[in-house]
């Protein structure tokens, strides 16, 4: 029998600094982000996105694929890109850990926009406020100490 699943995960992570690394090549970062490498692990990107700190992915993984693998090997091929590319020159890493959100299909218009327009939602909540707020809302216990 064969595998069927639907799964949509939002991804979040951040820098491992609080330093902004907004950039106008930001549009070439996402294009590496989304590239090859999701075809490649049978993964569909439904939209990424993000600000100066902190990403934001929505995709559906296939099943043979460990979300911690796919997080992973998202963030030191982006890693390796902006460092070669030198297009965040105080960028070091991203955070060590991530956030896992999943949500139902039936979701996946809403949050779509919702990553996409992460300009205009940071204009009004910080990415500790926000991610605080995934937490929350998806009943995840956390401590504080280790959000940043």
């Amino acid at each position: 029998m064969s595998v069927y699943t639907q799964i949509l995960y939002q991804i979040v992570f951040s820098t491992s600094t609080e330093t902004k690394h907004y950039s106008k090549q930001t549009g070439n970062y996402f294009s590496v982000m989304s590239g090859v490498y999701w075809n490649k692990k049978k993964c569909t990107l439904y939209q990424i996105n993000g600000v100066e700190d902190h990403i934001h992915i929505a995709t559906h993984i296939h099943p043979s694929v460990a979300l911690a693998d796919l997080v992973k090997d998202i963030k030191v091929a982006s890693s390796i890109w902006i460092k070669e590319k030198r297009i965040f020159p105080d960028f070091s890493s991203w955070q060590e850990g991530y956030g896992a959100f999943t949500y139902s299909i039936k979701e996946k218009d809403s949050l779509m926009y919702y990553i996409k327009n992460q300009k205009e939602h940071h204009k009004k909540i910080s990415y500790k406020e926000e991610y605080i707020k995934l937490l929350n809302e998806h009943g995840i216990n956390f401590d504080e100490r280790y959000l940043l």
